[in-house]
């Protein structure tokens, strides 16, 4: 294993909405390879993250070379993904895969400001694989716990902030802070996504069950 492999930072599964919502990116250190983090609403930070969807559109946007984009879909909300010359092999997926399918995608966020202001985040994907239903429900249900374990503990600092008990020591997190600092949206939202994404996987599978053989 080489030692960027060793050092490769821990792709984070994120809903899409709380994924477009992470419009803020900071660097730790001034370092210029330093990594480029995508502040996640719920108090944590993503270098890379971990989507599994249903790929429902793919468009070559690119001039003078192919440069694919594509539509990725979950319970919650929509995906961009990009990939051009410089991510072959997942371009050559967008370019043979015909939608509707499911995909996993491991990549990196990426933000660009729009004419008009505005902040959108879309995916460079490292890797893009047509998976099973079976692995798309199993996504879910992972990105579900892990976005609600974010939530909790930025609940519990957020609590301890606005009543600290006495005597005792602030528990500190710096994502949640950053994030309270830089975001709108309360954390509540991204729990009522969770309950969506949840029930609609419910729904798929009372009606996969009820279907004729």
């Amino acid at each position: 294993m080489s030692q960027s492999e060793l050092t490769r930072e821990v792709a984070r599964r994120v809903f899409a909405s709380e994924f477009n919502d992470s419009t803020y990116t900071f660097k730790e250190s001034d370092d210029e390879r330093a990594p480029n983090y995508a502040l996640l609403p719920t108090g944590d930070r993503a270098n890379r993250v971990f989507i599994v969807g249903t790929l429902t559109e793919t468009e070559d946007v690119g001039d003078e070379s192919e440069y694919w984009r594509g539509r990725v879909v979950d319970p919650t909300g929509t995906f961009f993904v990009y990939a051009g010359q410089y991510q072959p092999e997942a371009a050559a997926v967008l370019r043979d895969t015909e939608p509707p399918a499911y995909v996993a995608i491991v990549g990196k966020p990426r933000t660009y400001e729009t004419d008009d202001g505005s902040v959108n985040v879309s995916v460079r994907p490292e890797s893009i694989a047509v998976v099973d239903d079976d692995t798309r429900d199993r996504w879910v249900v992972e990105c579900a716990e892990r976005t609600i374990d974010r939530i909790e503990a930025f609940e519990s600092w957020e609590a301890e902030q606005e009543a600290p008990e006495s005597g005792s020591t602030a528990p500190t997190n710096e994502y949640a802070q950053m994030a309270r600092e830089r975001y709108d949206s309360p954390v509540v939202n991204y729990r009522n996504d969770v309950i969506q994404a949840l029930e609609q996987l419910e729904d798929t599978d009372t009606e996969d069950a009820e279907a004729p053989a």
